[in-house]
């Protein structure tokens, strides 16, 4: 398991991300809002 591990992880490169993407994903997260109601659970964007 080891050694899959650690030749799947020499694959993977990180690309330099858009600030526009970062900006998208963190507002996003920040207009979400989860919220339960007994056994229920919504979601809603607050914007």
């Amino acid at each position: 398991m080891e050694k899959i591990y650690s030749d799947y992880q020499e694959q993977t490169g990180f690309n330099k991300v858009c600030p526009k993407t970062i900006n998208f994903l963190l507002s996003y997260s920040q207009a979400l809002f989860e919220f339960e109601y007994e056994d229920l659970e919504f979601e809603t964007f607050l914007n």
